[in-house]
């Protein structure tokens, strides 16, 4: 039976190289905390001579620290504010969330890229980055290796995005005297809450819109946000048919991701404590926590990654997040066309 001594040196090796990548995310927003962690992580663990004083911990943080994070993450969520602002928007949501998931599906098949890679691309491409990814990989049972490449790929287009949406938007011609079409855009195509805060930062900056685009980005972002829901629900009931039918039987039960209904409970208090009167900056912290613990989960998982591994490995799932981000940027656009919006 393992004690908290097993565990506490992981967590503290975790919770060091946080510190440090938390601070460097503040500084470089546009990589962001997350994407410095693994980075580290995964450059720290080729020191490790022994790495069993801290693989306890080590796991511990990648797997329940990260599960911990997707709950906080409901404290950032608005109910009544998502459904007074994203209605307009879940049109373009349910279309693009379906695009990049088709999309996954169809090269996972085609190009033999591993299912829960791709899975996590598909999700992280659709949903909201590594939030979604965060979520989705306990469900699915996917490892340390197999959710650093989903990130890494995320990551990637993330960078692309937040620098070159902004003339893009310009080039299609998106309004510059309105922030709404753009804050759509940037809302429902880039992957990652830091990408589409800068990209859509940048928008209001050029056109002098204080912050509008920002304000409608964020709120269709968080819309996207809530699609974590039926997702994990339905990659569970996926893995438990799957391997109800192989020799070593799951219940749906027994894999269910019951974390997510406590991201569902933070949710709902967070509505009900909003409506009541208590100011939404109240639970600021707990968001802030989320975000932290997902540096954290992170850097676990960096320091179980091979990045030699991850290098060799990484052209097909490459391919499969640039076919996914421009299918999802494509389908945004056309909806938003096809709505009026534009």
């Amino acid at each position: 039976m393992k004690t908290l001594k097993n565990y506490i040196w992981g967590v503290l090796l975790c919770l060091v190289i946080a510190l440090l990548c938390h601070f460097l995310g503040q500084k470089i927003p546009v990589v962001g905390g997350p994407v410095f962690a693994i980075l580290f992580g995964m450059i720290i663990t080729l020191f490790i001579k022994n790495k069993s004083p801290f693989q306890a911990g080590i796991a511990f943080t990648s797997k329940k620290i990260l599960q911990y994070a997707v709950i906080l993450l409901g404290f950032g969520l608005n109910l009544n504010v998502i459904l007074e602002t994203g209605r307009q928007s879940l049109p373009i949501i349910i279309a693009t969330i379906s695009t990049s998931l088709i999309i996954a599906f169809i090269l996972h098949k085609a190009m033999n890229i591993p299912a829960k890679t791709s899975a996590l691309i598909g999700v992280g491409s659709s949903i909201c980055g590594g939030s979604a990814i965060a979520a989705t990989a306990p469900v699915i049972d996917a490892d340390d290796e197999e959710v650093a490449q989903a990130i890494s790929v995320i990551f990637f287009f993330n960078i692309l995005a937040a620098l070159l949406f902004p003339e893009f938007g310009a080039l299609v011609g998106f309004s510059s005297t309105s922030g709404e079409a753009f804050g759509i855009f940037a809302g429902t195509a880039v992957n990652d809450t830091s990408s589409v805060t800068a990209a859509a930062s940048t928008w209001d900056s050029i056109h002098n819109l204080g912050h509008a685009t920002l304000d409608k980005a964020v709120t269709v972002k968080l819309t996207r946000t809530l699609a974590i829901i039926p997702i994990t629900l339905f990659l569970a009931f996926l893995r438990a048919k799957k391997e109800g039918n192989s020799s070593e039987k799951v219940s749906f039960r027994k894999i269910f991701p019951f974390f997510i209904l406590f991201f569902v409970a933070a949710s709902v208090i967070t509505t009900i404590a909003v409506s009541a009167g208590v100011p939404s900056e109240f639970f600021t912290p707990f968001k802030d926590l989320s975000k932290f613990f997902i540096i954290m989960a992170m850097a676990a998982i960096g320091l179980n990654t091979n990045i030699v591994k991850l290098v060799r490995s990484g052209k097909k799932p490459i391919l499969m997040g640039l076919c996914c981000w421009t299918g999802i940027t494509a389908v945004s656009l056309l909806a938003q066309r096809l709505l009026g919006i534009w």
